[in-house]
C-alpha cells in the first residue's frame, strides 16, 4: 500500500513538472519585491469565471511598488470603475504578455500620458492601445504602484500571464515565481450524485453527502455507500499556501474508480471564451441556494471546458449489482502536495425511499430554441442556447412584476425583458427603471433602455424584476474641505457622492470653469481631485460638480476655496 501510495505521488509529481517544462522559469522576475503570499490562485472559481490570474498580498497597503516582470511594450492600458481598475497590459519579445490590475496609480511616465488621455477626452474611464514600441519598458522599472481599485475587495495585485497570440492566460506559478507552499488540499465536503432515470445512493434518489474521517496514513475514508444505476462524484474543498489562510482554488483533480483513472483536470491554462461554462462545471442547482461550489467530477450537459486531461465515461460510473467498488478523490496542489479520499461503494439495487426532488410547472424549456413567453406586466424572451438543459421554468405575474424562475438555474446568454409603460404618463415614464428585487426586495438597477414606452433590460440573472421609480437627486458633499476654506497645503480635494434608488451614473466637475479629472471610487463613493494635475493661475477657485443618477435626476454641487 505504500509503495503503491508513493509511486502515485512520484507520478503526480512528474506530470507537473512536465507541464511546468513548457514555460520558461528564469526569464521573469517576480512583479513585487516583497514574499509571494498568495489571496487567490489561478483557475480558482469565481463568479461565473475561473480566475485568469493570481492575487498577490500586499500586506495589507497600496502604493507598494509594482515591477515590469521583463523588457516589453505596454501595448493596452485601462481605467475602469469595475473589473480590473487601474490595469497594464505589457507584451514580452518572447510572446508572453503580463497583466498587472487594480493599481493605485501608474508609474511617472505612463500615469502622464494616461492623464493626458483622461483630459483629452474628459473622462475618468478610459481604454487604450499604445502603438508597439510607443511606451517601452525595461525589466525591473517601475511600472506602476498597488492598489485596490476596480472590482477588488482589499488591497493586492491581481497578476496574469497570457499568450500574446491567443490570449489564453496560463497559471503564472510555472514562470519561476517562488510561493511557499506545503500544505496539503482541505476536503470539506463529499457527495455521491445518482445521475440515471433508476439510480439509487443509499435508497437515495438525490444526491447525498458522504461523511468521511482522516486514516493513519493520511488519507481519508468515506462511509461505505450502497447504491446502483449511474452515479458520479462531487466535492467542496480548497487550497491553502503556507503563511495565508485564504481559501484559494486546487490545482489538479483525479478520481479514480478501482484504480482507473475517470476524470482528471487541473488549472494549467484554459481560454476566456469557455470561462462562463464554470457553471456547468459546479452543480449550481446547489450553488443558488446555499452559494457553496461543489466542483463535479463528471460532465453536464454542455460542459465545453478544455481543462480536462482524461475522461472515460464523462467521469461517470456505472455500477453492477453485487460488484465491489473504491473510488479514489485526489486532490493536488502545484507544489506536489496530496490530499487523497477513498469512497467505498458497493453495487446494490434497492427500493428508493427518498424520491427525486423536481420541479414540474405548466412551462418547458427547449434550451436549443428560442422561447417567448408574454406574463402580462413584461414579456421574456429567451434566445437559442440561453441555457445548458431543458428544464421545467416557473413564471410569475403580479401587477408591474415578473418573477423568473430562481436564482438556481444559471444563464450562458443574456435574455432580454420587456416592459410596457404606455399607462404611465411622459413625466413619471422620465423617473421608471427596471429593477431587480433580491429576497428582501430591496431594489437594484437593471441597465434599462427606453424606446417610447418600451422598456427593456438584457440580463444573465433570473429572479424577480419590477418597474422602480427613482424621485430623489444624488446627493453632494464635501469631505476633506469647507466653504471659503484655505487649502495652501493641500494636495488633494475630496467629494462624497451617493444616489439612493438608481445609482450614479455620469459626473463632471470644473474649476474655474475648465474641466478637471475627478477619480471616483465608487466602493468609497469618493471623488478626488490632485491638485498637481493642474496649474492653478488663481487665488480664488470655483468648483462645480454635477452628478446624474440613472434615471436622469441631478444635482448641482457649488464651493468656493483658496489657494495659492
Amino acid at each position: 500500500m505504500i509503495k503503491r501510495a508513493f509511486f502515485l505521488w512520484i507520478l503526480l509529481v512528474s506530470l507537473t513538472l512536465s507541464a511546468q517544462e513548457k514555460y520558461p522559469k528564469d526569464v521573469f522576475r517576480s512583479p513585487l519585491d516583497i514574499p509571494l503570499i498568495l489571496a487567490g490562485t489561478f483557475g480558482e472559481l469565481r463568479s461565473n469565471h475561473f480566475h485568469s490570474g493570481i492575487d498577490i498580498k500586499t500586506q495589507q497597503r497600496q502604493g507598494l511598488p509594482v515591477f515590469a516582470i521583463g523588457d516589453g511594450t505596454i501595448t493596452r492600458i485601462k481605467v475602469s470603475l469595475y473589473g480590473y481598475g487601474k490595469v497594464l497590459y505589457v507584451a514580452h519579445p518572447n510572446g508572453y504578455t503580463s497583466v498587472y490590475g487594480h493599481l493605485q496609480k501608474f508609474g511617472p511616465e505612463i500615469e502622464e500620458y494616461v492623464k493626458k488621455v483622461q483630459y483629452d477626452k474628459k473622462a475618468y474611464e478610459i481604454e487604450v492601445f499604445p502603438d508597439y514600441g510607443e511606451l517601452k519598458l525595461e525589466k525591473g522599472q517601475v511600472i506602476a504602484y498597488s492598489g485596490n481599485t476596480g472590482g477588488s475587495s482589499g488591497p493586492h495585485l491581481h497578476f496574469e500571464i497570457r499568450s500574446s497570440i491567443t490570449e489564453k492566460p496560463t497559471n503564472p506559478l510555472f514562470y519561476g515565481l517562488e510561493v511557499r507552499d506545503a500544505t496539503n488540499p482541505v476536503l470539506d465536503k463529499l457527495f455521491v450524485y445518482p445521475l440515471s432515470k433508476d439510480a439509487q445512493v443509499n435508497q437515495n434518489a438525490n444526491k447525498v453527502e458522504l461523511n468521511f474521517s482522516k486514516q493513519k496514513d493520511g488519507t481519508f475514508l468515506a462511509d461505505e455507500v450502497t447504491a446502483s444505476g449511474t452515479i458520479g462524484i462531487g466535492f467542496k474543498g480548497y487550497d491553502r499556501q503556507d503563511m495565508a489562510a485564504n481559501r484559494n482554488g486546487i490545482y489538479s483533480v483525479e478520481l479514480k474508480v478501482n484504480g482507473q483513472t475517470y476524470t482528471a483536470y487541473d488549472f494549467e491554462t484554459f481560454s476566456f471564451k469557455e470561462t462562463r461554462y464554470i457553471n456547468t462545471f459546479i452543480d449550481y442547482d446547489h450553488y443558488g441556494k446555499y452559494r457553496q461550489k461543489i466542483q463535479q467530477c463528471f460532465l453536464t450537459p454542455n460542459n465545453r471546458l478544455s481543462i480536462y486531461k482524461a475522461l472515460k465515461n464523462d467521469g461517470k460510473i456505472n455500477l453492477k449489482e453485487g460488484m465491489s467498488y473504491s473510488i479514489e478523490l485526489l486532490l493536488k496542489d502545484l507544489e506536489g502536495n496530496l490530499t487523497k479520499a477513498i469512497i467505498p461503494v458497493e453495487g446494490k439495487k434497492e427500493a428508493i425511499k427518498i424520491q427525486k426532488q423536481s420541479l414540474k410547472t405548466d412551462t418547458y424549456v427547449i434550451a436549443k430554441k428560442p422561447n417567448n413567453y408574454d406574463l402580462g406586466a413584461a414579456k421574456v424572451y429567451f434566445p437559442a442556447n440561453t441555457f445548458y438543459k431543458d428544464f421545467y421554468i416557473d413564471l410569475k405575474k403580479d401587477n408591474d412584476t415578473v418573477t423568473i424562475h430562481n436564482s438556481r438555474v444559471p444563464a450562458h446568454r443574456n435574455f432580454t425583458i420587456t416592459f410596457d409603460t404606455s399607462k404611465y404618463s411622459k413625466e413619471d415614464r422620465e423617473q421608471l427603471f427596471i429593477a431587480r428585487l433580491d429576497k428582501k426586495l430591496k431594489a437594484s438597477y437593471a441597465s434599462t433602455y427606453k424606446r417610447g414606452t418600451t422598456f427593456t433590460t438584457r440580463t444573465r440573472n433570473l429572479g424577480t424584476y419590477t418597474l422602480a421609480k427613482d424621485t430623489t437627486a444624488p446627493k453632494i458633499r464635501a469631505k476633506n474641505f469647507k466653504e471659503k476654506q484655505w487649502l495652501n497645503n493641500y494636495s488633494y480635494l475630496s467629494i462624497m457622492i451617493s444616489d439612493d434608488l438608481s445609482g450614479v451614473n455620469t459626473y463632471s466637475a470644473t474649476l474655474n470653469g475648465e474641466w478637471i479629472l475627478m477619480e471616483y471610487e465608487s466602493k468609497k463613493n469618493t471623488l478626488t481631485y490632485n491638485f498637481d494635475d493642474k496649474i492653478l493661475n488663481q487665488t480664488k477657485c470655483e468648483l462645480v460638480v454635477v452628478v446624474t443618477d440613472n434615471v436622469g435626476n441631478s444635482t448641482t454641487f457649488t464651493s468656493t476655496f483658496f489657494r495659492k
